[in-house]
């Protein structure tokens, strides 16, 4: 037995490999779904004198602070102006109404936090975009920031560390 002492090597730090975990940019924390399904008489018609007496009605003040995601989940025909009366009675509580779904809304946020990102950081990095989160990353999410990361990169990849799949690679230049 050696009485050598041997450090375990982390290859890992040494490699220059950048770890971006999307879901600091992707949450869905504050965002309300408001669906219209549930105003809808046998979830096709809209009636705009009981709609307005439910809104009318509706407790708008749980919204305080949140942002509302404004959609109907059925297939119906939804006028205009039914999103803008949610719009009229929300708007004084909410933080944002936003037309889409919760996921939709979230989307949307994750879309315009990458876009104020300087990604001129990674140019010529090694990036591995975290496929493990603690909330679920929809795909169009990672499709977004392979599209802000390609332009920069020398290689992109998914997963984790450990064990990723390799998205891109920069062609060499002679």
């Amino acid at each position: 037995m050696s009485d050598q002492h041997t450090e375990i090597e982390n290859k890992v730090a040494r490699s220059g490999l950048i770890t971006l975990d999307l879901q600091q940019w992707y949450s869905r924390d504050g965002i309300v779904p408001f669906d219209l399904k549930e105003y809808l008489h046998m979830e096709l018609l809209l009636r705009e004198k009981e709609f307005r007496q439910a809104l009318e009605g509706h407790d708008w003040s749980r919204y305080t602070g949140k942002t509302v995601a404004v959609f109907c989940s059925t297939d119906a025909i939804i006028a205009s102006w039914a999103y803008m009366l949610v719009a009229a009675h929300a708007c004084g509580h909410a933080e944002d109404v936003v037309f889409g779904t919760p996921q939709h809304v979230a989307f949307e946020r994750f879309r315009k936090g990458l876009d104020a990102e300087d990604w001129s950081s990674y140019r010529g990095k090694r990036v591995l975009l975290k496929g493990c989160a603690d909330v679920e990353v929809p795909p169009s999410a990672y499709l977004y920031a392979t599209q802000k990361l390609l332009p920069y990169v020398e290689r992109l990849m998914y997963g984790e560390a450990c064990s990723f799949v390799p998205v891109y690679r920069a062609s060499r230049k002679a």
